[in-house]
């Protein structure tokens, strides 16, 4: 784990306050790709195609009425804390997968600063 994400984790998990400022319209795209962030494998999302998302899982319009961005930030980084049998996995966390691309092995799923931006665009979706 390189310094700079455990600065980052760290400080979401310790300061409740904390929250860096992310680029909202950059987290979207991260959480429509299908190649990215996969949120919409399992997550009803806004301005998504119906036929082209997921039921699985609670639906992302208004997560920024429901949660804080410190709580939304947690659900992407510890997402077993809130559900101990969820299937969603920890976007921070880089070891612990199962059927890595050996080019992806030891790396997060998502950077600190991906995260941020995700957040961003969750707790816009008032």
């Amino acid at each position: 784990m390189n310094r700079v994400w455990l600065a980052a984790l760290l400080a979401s998990l310790c300061l409740p306050g904390w929250a860096a400022a992310g680029d909202a319209r950059a987290g979207e795209r991260i959480v429509s790709s299908r190649s990215q962030g996969l949120c919409l494998l399992c997550h009803p999302i806004p301005g998504q195609p119906d036929g082209l998302q997921g039921t699985l899982a609670p639906p992302l319009a208004g997560a920024g009425s429901r949660h804080s961005a410190q709580a939304l930030r947690q659900r992407l980084l510890n997402p077993e804390r809130f559900n101990p049998d969820t299937v969603m996995p920890s976007y921070g966390r880089s070891q612990g997968f199962n059927q890595v691309a050996p080019a992806l092995r030891g790396k997060p799923l998502l950077t600190p600063h991906q995260i941020d931006d995700v957040v961003a665009y969750l707790v816009s979706l008032k």
